[in-house]
């Protein structure tokens, strides 16, 4: 590893300040801490925002709008009355991803963070555009099987690994941020997390100074919720594809829908055409498959990969039908 200087912050004023002098934020380090051992970051400072006050706690405003600190741990948001409540899919992602010993430890805004597992980032002898950027992608060659089958570019066709992110996406989610003199804005989730096109180093929409507080969770639409998450194998390992849902139906027909896939692009994908045409219409394959056709509209395999699409298709089709048999029994 590395040597590095380490700043211990207890303000966001002081965290900012550092993040503009080029130091990267530590907060549980589930993932920044195993980058930096396998030398793929060698950041020169960690500044260590554990101590920061206020961005620990899970709040309901007079809207009824949820909102999370960005230090509130995977675990303790999977828990919490609220989320179980009213955002059972939010809890159902979390707890499909990693074990509980890294969930007590990871936060929410490290979640959102999280680098790819890409196999070419992670091995520091290969070429990655995303890690060191002009040296071209050599997942695009083989050694892809996790990697992206659509939003991906030339340059690099790495998956966004987060489950979380999936329903944040799924929820109409809000990323609020601050930047260095106390600014602050909030970016939505459809936002957040960009697209490779030809630079696929810049992952996310935050600016230098800019860093995460809280994460906004509007009021859920009425409806079930459901993530599904296939993997290699059954537990501990990141999804080949996963798909998020809130669907209410009746009499046979689907009066509110919402998906999102995970697994499968480099940022969660959801493509509110897709939903569209599902909403009014009586359950049915046709129907359903009509969907998934507009969802992954233009998806391409990589060879490795090539099994992904009728993977995808067929799970998000299986969890509709799910959901859809399941609110009519209710």
């Amino acid at each position: 590893m590395k040597p590095f200087s380490y700043a211990r912050t207890t303000s966001l004023d002081a965290a900012t300040r550092e993040k503009t002098t080029g130091a990267t934020l530590l907060a549980g380090g589930t993932n920044l801490l195993d980058l930096m051992k396998l030398q793929v970051m060698q950041p020169d400072r960690l500044a260590d925002i554990n101590r920061i006050d206020g961005l620990r706690d899970i709040t309901t405003d007079d809207a009824g709008n949820t909102h999370v600190g960005a230090l509130v741990t995977n675990s303790d948001v999977a828990a919490h009355p609220t989320i179980l409540r009213h955002y059972p899919v939010l809890a159902h992602a979390i707890l499909a991803g990693a074990s509980g010993q890294i969930r007590n430890m990871a936060t929410t805004g490290g979640n959102l963070l999280q680098r790819t597992r890409c196999v070419a980032f992670y091995d520091t002898a290969a070429s990655c555009n995303k890690r060191q950027p002009g040296t071209g992608c050599d997942a695009m060659g083989g050694g892809n099987r996790m990697n992206a089958i659509i939003g991906g570019s030339e340059h690099c066709i790495a998956v966004n690994p987060s489950d979380m992110a999936v329903a944040l996406r799924l929820l109409d989610a809000r990323v609020r941020t601050r930047r260095a003199g106390g600014a602050t804005r909030e970016i939505p989730m459809a936002d957040f997390h960009l697209l490779p096109g030809a630079t696929p180093q810049v992952e996310t929409a935050l600016q230098g100074d800019e860093m995460i507080t809280t994460l906004i969770l509007p009021p859920a639409p009425p409806g079930r919720h459901a993530y599904r998450k296939v993997r290699d194998r059954a537990s501990y390992a990141f999804a080949l594809v996963s798909v998020a849902a809130i669907m209410q139906a009746s009499d046979g027909y689907m009066r509110t829908v919402r998906f999102a896939l995970g697994g499968i692009a480099p940022r969660p994908w959801r493509i509110e055409a897709a939903e569209q045409v599902l909403t009014g219409q009586k359950v049915s394959l046709p129907a359903l498959s009509h969907a998934a056709d507009i969802a992954l509209a233009g998806a391409q395999g990589h060879g490795d990969n090539d099994f992904k699409i009728p993977l995808a298709r067929r799970t998000l089709i299986h969890v509709l039908s799910t959901l859809a048999r399941e609110t009519e029994d209710e």
